[in-house]
Order: structure tokens, then C-alpha cells, then sequence
């Protein structure tokens, strides 16, 4: 059998993911930026130096953006998406606006080696997770929130499944 896109993921990473601008959802000179930054662990505690984040999010005063063209970065222009690969420490970073709405998070999906497809992950700012969800709140730091991703092992990041069609 010939492996799929998702079986084979990792390979893509440094031709055809990366782009101008990926991880600055705004610039990082706008007064109302923030910072969404962390590190991503293996099953060792090991920091994965190729993996590859997607946030997802809603605007500041809680809407879904409906810009066309996430890749779209212009310097004002909010989409709600970026991408961001980590270094060989496993951090990660994006630049981008504090989320709204009842219980404002940053949607997360994670691309890495050994990975067969994606995973899917949510963190909540600080005080704002259900009570369901432990452990994924992200913390404040100096000029935003830290959330680190562990794939396996002790205090493994709570991830989610969705139903195929």
C-alpha cells in the first residue's frame, strides 16, 4: 500500500508548509498584541525540534474571522490562523490578539514525526477551561500565554477526536 499525505507528514514540513509571516497572526508592534508561545515534548520529555503548530481562533470581541485567504498578512488584517514550527528546543511562538468570547481559547493542531495524522488540541486562557479539561489552561507570562504540549507520558496534553464522515 502507498502511504497517504498524514502517514508521511513530516517530510513536507520545510517545502511546502512554511510561508512569510506564518506564526505573526499581527504584527508584533501592534499595541494589542500578544504572544502564544510554548515547547513541544515527546513521550521522554524530550523537546521535538520538527514538529509544526496550526492555531486557530476566535477574534477579541468573539467572532469567527471570515477574511478569505488565511494566508493573507498585510499587517492589519486579523484571519484568526498562523503556523509555526519549532526549533530545535521544541518552542514555538506566534503573534497574535487575546481571543473573545464565554470561554475564549486558542485551537491547536500539532504535525509532528512519528505522528500517523494530526492532533487537536485546545488552550484555554487562564480561568476560562471547563472543568473536564485539566491541565489546559494556558499560563500568563510576561506578554501573552505559555502552553506546552506533551504528546505522551506524564502530563500528556488532553487531545481531542473528531468523527470522520
Amino acid at each position: 500500500m502507498t502511504p497517504t499525505p498524514g502517514q508521511t507528514v513530516g517530510p513536507f514540513f520545510g517545502f511546502a508548509l512554511p510561508y512569510d509571516g506564518d506564526s505573526e497572526l499581527v504584527p508584533i508592534t501592534r499595541p494589542d498584541a500578544i504572544r502564544l508561545h510554548g515547547r513541544v515534548y515527546d513521550g521522554a520529555g524530550d523537546p521535538v525540534p520538527d514538529a509544526l503548530i496550526e492555531v486557530w481562533q476566535a477574534a477579541p470581541d468573539g467572532s469567527v474571522p471570515r477574511e478569505p485567504g488565511s494566508l493573507h498578512r498585510d499587517g492589519y488584517t486579523f484571519t484568526g490562523w498562523g503556523r509555526a514550527a519549532t526549533d530545535r528546543t521544541g518552542h514555538y511562538q506566534f503573534t497574535t490578539l487575546r481571543p473573545g468570547g464565554a470561554a475564549p481559547y486558542f485551537a491547536l493542531t500539532v504535525f509532528a514525526r512519528g505522528l500517523l495524522d494530526r492532533l487537536f488540541t485546545r488552550a484555554y486562557l487562564p480561568g476560562a477551561a471547563p472543568a473536564s479539561w485539566p491541565g489546559a489552561s494556558a499560563e500568563a507570562d510576561d506578554r501573552g500565554f505559555v502552553f506546552d504540549i506533551r504528546l505522551q507520558g506524564e502530563d500528556e496534553t488532553v487531545f481531542l477526536t473528531y468523527a470522520q464522515d
